[in-house]
């Protein structure tokens, strides 16, 4: 599934071209003329990394940002300011928050280390796989209670899992948990799991957050108050949420592995990179996630860490099987061929990032194929595009059957990387005869015309292949609407290759099986992925204990180089 957070983080954006808007007030727009967005990729980037830079820093003196939170001071290293691009729907995991595991609030059963290895969090030990895989057991860590001081029993492990799978729950993570046939309380400190089928990855599904039962049992979880007001087991508890302005949190002096040093944590909202920039300059947040250009311009300034974590996050745009262009694999191939990858990489993300062909990233080692790639070749997608019978008109833009090739390519317009790639992708693509153009619009329009409008979309994990590419691109999903297989994508030998990977029995078949769907994947693309890109981020000197980890597409407090706050020690 792909960008279930309403404002996605982005990485880098040329300011000159954005129109600053923080909780509903325009700032002072900076923008070059219009025809800038029509120059070559590198030509642009070369204008306006200087000018960005300019624009921001000057600004730290120049413009004057309230903060609902001033940041720690030498003597207060106990409490951080973090300035956030994105902000949660709710805080409930039924309904998707964190479903990856390291939320400050909720627990899962295991979560990871910063090498993403599994280990036990509310289980006492790594969970147990029967001989047939239909199996797995855990065992509860004792004596942990909920932030209300209510004990962690089985009975919430198997509330929170049913509930999920509940079709009334309308849970967006719902497809994700597609293995489990029951889950049951063995005793009041004992879970029982049992799978529909063997699924190798099952305990990476079990880093869910855990809700308490009796806070959630018989209501609509729609609606439910717990959303803005919840009660985890995890190293914080929430304070005050001011919807797109602030959450503040607090430690939980009960958390299972010890207290937290960092006792006061204040997360502001600003989904704009321009306004996260200036106001981190300004010396209003303790940390940020910026731009990486931005972020770093603060190598070498003393009192600060410039941290860049690589990703599986991905940017593509989805190609529809129902747009005319887009609607065989010969011209989806034509305009992945079409697209110059190396250039977005190295212009537009300052070399943070890779090219993408697939949604297996190269943080997925194990899996990734490294033969299945697109090249960067206009004469083969002109001869596919030829040969599928779309001629060039007088105009240069191709027709066939009386129906021209179009392709708008929608971007949030919130997020000037998008924008950047998108337009970057139109350019390319309008080369070999396909009239593209990159077009702003909500997350809402978006998903309301996936089926008949490219959209550039974010998304992808590091934790294993299928969760980053089953729902996203098989066709049991292509009707089912929402964030999987939005371009309603269908290819035999893809949907052939993700099922067997989904049930392999052993690591050795899973391999074969994830080559086996990347190659299928890359003669029949569709998507054209374009991008993974590293996150930056800047944090003031004061603490110790960050450690890199290779993040997902979700992360805003969830992950950052602040994944691990509660182990931190102040030193100031």
């Amino acid at each position: 599934m792909v960008d279930r957070d309403p404002i996605p983080v982005t990485a880098i954006q040329p300011l000159l071209w954005s129109e600053p808007q923080v909780m509903g007030h325009l700032l002072p727009e900076f923008r070059c003329c219009e025809y800038l967005a029509t120059m070559s990729l590198r030509s642009v980037s070369t204008r306006v990394t200087v000018s960005a830079l300019t624009v921001v820093l000057a600004a730290a003196g120049a413009v004057a940002c309230s903060s609902p939170s001033e940041p720690s001071d030498a003597a207060g290293r106990a409490s951080i300011v973090i300035g956030a691009a994105s902000e949660p729907d709710n805080l409930n995991p039924i309904l998707g928050y964190a479903p990856n595991g390291a939320s400050k609030i909720f627990d899962g059963l295991v979560d990871r280390d910063a090498d993403l290895t599994l280990r036990p969090a509310l289980a006492a030990a790594l969970p147990k796989e029967s001989a047939d895989g239909l199996t797995w057991t855990v065992d509860l860590r004792p004596g942990v209670t909920f932030s209300d001081g209510s004990p962690v029993t089985a009975e919430d492990v198997v509330f929170t899992f049913q509930a999920v799978v509940d079709p009334k729950s309308q849970s967006p993570i719902a497809a994700d948990f597609e293995a489990l046939k029951s889950v049951r309380a063995v005793d009041a400190d004992t879970v029982e799991f049992a799978l529909a089928f063997p699924y190798q990855p099952w305990a990476q599904r079990l880093a869910l957050g855990i809700v308490p039962k009796k806070a959630l049992a018989g209501q609509d979880l729609a609606t439910a108050a717990f959303n803005r007001k919840p009660i985890g087991t995890g190293p914080y508890t929430l304070v005050d949420w001011r919807a797109g302005d602030r959450m503040t949190l607090k430690a939980n002096p009960s958390y299972h592995r010890g207290a937290p040093k960092v006792t006061d944590v204040t997360v502001v909202f600003a989904a704009d990179d321009n306004v996260r920039a200036q106001r981190m300059a300004a010396g209003e947040f303790d940390a940020a996630s910026l731009p990486p250009r931005l972020a770093k311009s603060y190598s070498g300034k003393a009192g600060y860490q410039v941290v860049i974590n690589k990703s599986a996050d991905y940017r593509g745009v989805g190609l529809p099987a129902d747009l005319p262009i887009t609607s065989t694999p010969e011209t989806r191939r034509a305009v992945n061929l079409a697209i110059d990858r190396q250039a977005m990489v190295d212009t537009i993300l300052a070399g943070t990032g890779v090219p993408a062909a697939t949604p297996v990233s190269p943080a997925l080692a194990q899996w990734y194929d490294q033969a299945s790639t697109f090249a960067f070749d206009k004469a083969e997608a002109n001869r596919l595009l030829d040969a599928a019978g779309w001629a060039k008109g007088s105009d240069g833009i191709r027709v066939k059957d009386g129906k021209r090739a179009e392709l708008p390519i929608l971007y949030p317009g919130n997020d000037t990387l998008r924008k950047d790639l998108a337009v970057a992708a139109a350019s390319n693509i309008s080369d070999v005869g396909i009239q593209a153009r990159a077009e702003s619009a909500t997350f809402e329009q978006m998903l309301e015309r996936r089926t008949t409008t490219a959209g550039l979309w974010g998304g992808g994990d590091p934790y294993d292949p299928d969760s980053a590419a089953y729902t996203l691109l098989h066709s049991r999903y292509a009707d089912a609407g929402g964030y999987v297989n939005m371009t309603r994508y269908r290819d035999p030998a893809v949907d052939a290759a993700l099922d067997a990977g989904r049930r392999a029995p052993d690591q050795a078949a899973r391999k074969a099986a994830y080559n086996d769907f990347q190659k299928a994947y890359v003669a029949d693309p569709g998507w054209a992925f374009l991008v993974f890109l590293d996150h930056a981020y800047v944090v003031r000197d004061g603490w110790t204990g960050s450690e890199p980890m290779v993040e997902p597409h979700d992360h805003g407090l969830i992950h950052g180089p602040w994944w691990n706050l509660e182990e931190w020690t102040p030193t100031t």
